[in-house]
């Protein structure tokens, strides 16, 4: 996993910055924190959503969920009086298999790159979705309909046609590291840094911008939008890392990762969590996980709500 890490150059320099390497997030943290039985809390997002809705997360609405082949048939009577909506893969990872349906009227169906697909091309999506085509594992798959988001005005010059969110380390139920991942042309509208997009670090304190990188190399400006990523601040930033807070009592995670998005009409929405997330924060950051992880351990309260956590962190960070 050293290749993503080659803006500390050295493995000196990479111990220097505390970054927290693969076998030790897995064995040391992951291992130590997340019980295996728990992973299904995170794995299967129609769970996730129940989860959140039982403790008022804001969460994207359902639509609708479809379990069986046959089921499948019923999509027109599942999305009717919805003219935009979301379909995906409820055990997906990394945005395969989500569908984006931004206008729907009259059978037809318009993506978010503005093509259009009759109902047969639909069908066949959510089939591939319950076949596990883009499932983890290759398993049997549930297909999440849920209503769209729109992200806000705020960072509609920071990220090319996706929705940038915000992805939040949190430990013990502290959140102690933040970054905001941003579309970009090459990376087809999706946020994922390997597939091109890119990672800007977020100040704890401020929800600012501290730091920004694409392809692990840092950068000044969007390459598509050409923004000045040093400009971005995430506004409602004590809510953003609420939703991380909470995410540690609905699923008794002890490290998690949670992926926020800021929809203009609904505020902050959490889309997913994750038991296992990456490493590249570190890269968007400019620093390690370690030290982060040794101050929760070493100085952070115990036995505090996930406010009192949040605010802790917000007078506290380093």
């Amino acid at each position: 996993m050293w290749e993503y890490f080659k803006i500390f150059s050295t493995p000196e320099k990479l111990r220097a910055a505390g970054v927290l390497g693969m076998n030790a997030r897995n064995y040391y943290i992951i291992g130590k924190h997340n019980k295996r039985s728990l992973y299904p809390l995170v794995d299967d997002k129609v769970k996730t959503k129940t989860l959140a809705d039982s403790i008022d997360i804001n969460t994207p609405h359902k639509i609708g969920v479809i379990e069986h082949q046959y089921e499948v048939e019923n999509l027109l009577n599942i999305v009717a009086g919805h003219s935009e909506f979301v379909i995906k893969p409820a055990h997906g990872s990394q945005g395969k298999g989500v569908l984006v349906i931004k206008h729907f009227e009259n059978n037809v169906f318009t993506t978010a790159s503005n093509k259009q697909l009759g109902f047969n091309e639909v069908y066949q999506h959510v089939s591939n979705i319950l076949s596990g085509l883009y499932s983890l594992g290759g398993q049997y798959d549930t297909a999440l309909i849920e209503e769209l988001v729109h992200f806000s005005d705020v960072f509609q010059n920071f990220s090319y046609q996706g929705i940038p969110d915000v992805r939040v380390i949190v430990y013990k139920g502290y959140p102690i590291m933040a970054m905001m991942r941003l579309a970009t042309k090459e990376s087809d509208g999706r946020a994922n840094l390997h597939q091109g997009a890119v990672g800007v670090g977020l100040d704890l304190r401020t929800g600012c911008a501290n730091n920004a990188v694409s392809h692990n190399m840092p950068i000044a400006v969007h390459p598509d939008t050409g923004a000045d990523l040093m400009t971005l601040k995430v506004p409602m930033w004590k809510e953003h890392l609420m939703i991380g807070a909470q995410a540690y009592e609905m699923t008794g995670l002890g490290y998690l990762g949670a992926d926020i998005v800021l929809d203009k009409f609904r505020g902050p929405m959490m889309l997913e969590l994750n038991a296992r997330p990456g490493l590249a924060i570190q890269i968007a950051n400019g620093k390690g996980l370690k030290e982060a992880i040794k101050n929760v351990d070493k100085h952070c309260p115990k036995n505090l709500s996930a406010e009192q956590r949040v605010d802790y962190v917000l007078n506290n960070a380093k």
